[in-house]
């Protein structure tokens, strides 16, 4: 059995108290994924070791009870107390590879395919394998290649988007790189799709053997940075530019949004900073309220005043009595 020091539970990626249909989902996600005959990346087969042999322990109530009791020193304990049993060799009697059990599952410990190596017919070998095999992947019995049926691993790359087609989405062309050389998709791209959303591409990912379907695209959308607007979640920011007497006034102010144009209606004696909501304005969101749209005010001043702009703010300065250092206070 393979060495590991990370928490069982971490690696199946469940809570401590998952039920055994959970733990049971859980290991066969990740089989799935990591299965070195699936999935060539380096670690591959040192990272479905791990998984397997979480499973292993978790999928046992006995030996699961042993491991929440004490730990990494479950199988020191479970030798302490079993001192009867070794007699029976290494895996027998009740111990956690015996066949008292449920069904077990094989942990890969040498080459990268599945195997029977030591284990002998109370073990890993014979139903207990095959059955593995069926139930994890949709098979029945071994192919010509000793694995069955078993679907493609799935497969995940990331898009940029602009956020007005975040906004708007729609049928979209995509080219991605992948090991065969560049492929195209056509994708629908929901309307409102955030940013870090995945999107499901059905049988694009990796090709399955044994007539095993193939296994999904996922497509992790990234907003591209904008110009204009700010984008956190749903909610988008955008600078609302508008003059001195704009802000001391108020007006009705014309704003762009990723939808098109608006109007916010700023009230008198506005600040820079100050943030005017439009509500819904944001991204779309298909399964509840859309997000809001922010307009932040920016007061602006003539970069180049005309004369009689000088004379006007001229004579503003001398009669107004307000001091911005004051935080709006009167001069003394």
């Amino acid at each position: 059995m393979a060495a590991s020091n990370r928490d069982y539970y971490e690696v199946l990626g469940v809570s401590r108290d998952a039920g055994a249909e959970e733990i049971q989902r859980a290991y066969r996600r990740l089989a799935r994924r990591w299965h070195p005959d699936l999935n060539k990346e380096p670690g591959a087969e040192e990272r479905f070791k791990e998984i397997s042999e979480a499973y292993q322990v978790l999928s046992d109530p006995d030996t699961r009870a042993r491991y929440d009791r004490f730990g990494p020193a479950w199988q020191q304990a479970q030798a302490r107390e079993g001192a009867a049993s070794e007699a029976a060799g290494p895996f027998g009697g009740g111990g956690p590879f015996g066949g008292a059990g449920g069904r077990r599952v094989y942990v890969n410990t040498g080459g990268s395919g599945f195997g029977q190596g030591g284990f002998g017919a109370g073990g890993f070998g014979g139903a207990d394998f095959e059955d593995l095999l069926g139930g994890l992947f949709g098979g029945a019995g071994r192919g010509g290649d000793g694995f069955g049926r078993m679907p493609g691993a799935d497969r995940e790359a990331e898009i940029t988007l602009g956020v007005e087609d975040a906004y708007s989405g729609g049928q979209r062309r995509i080219t991605l790189n992948t090991s065969g050389g560049p492929r195209s998709y056509e994708v629908n791209i929901p309307a409102g799709v955030t940013d870090g959303q995945r999107i499901r591409l059905a049988g694009q990912g990796g090709t399955g053997s044994g007539g095993g379907p193939a296994g999904d695209l996922y497509l992790v959308v990234r907003l591209a940075p904008h110009p204009r607007y700010r984008v956190q979640g749903r909610d988008v920011t955008v600078d609302l530019p508008v003059s001195p007497w704009e802000a001391a006034l108020g007006a009705s102010v014309p704003v762009e949004t990723p939808g098109g144009p608006a109007r916010v209606e700023l009230p008198p004696g506005s600040s820079s900073g100050r943030r005017l909501r439009l509500r819904g304005r944001g991204l779309p969101n298909p399964r509840g309220p859309a997000g809001d749209l922010y307009a932040e005010v920016k007061i602006m001043v003539p970069p180049e005043p005309t004369p009689d702009e000088r004379d006007l703010f001229r004579r503003l300065a001398e009669q107004s009595r307000f001091d911005p250092r004051v935080h709006g206070e009167s001069k003394r």
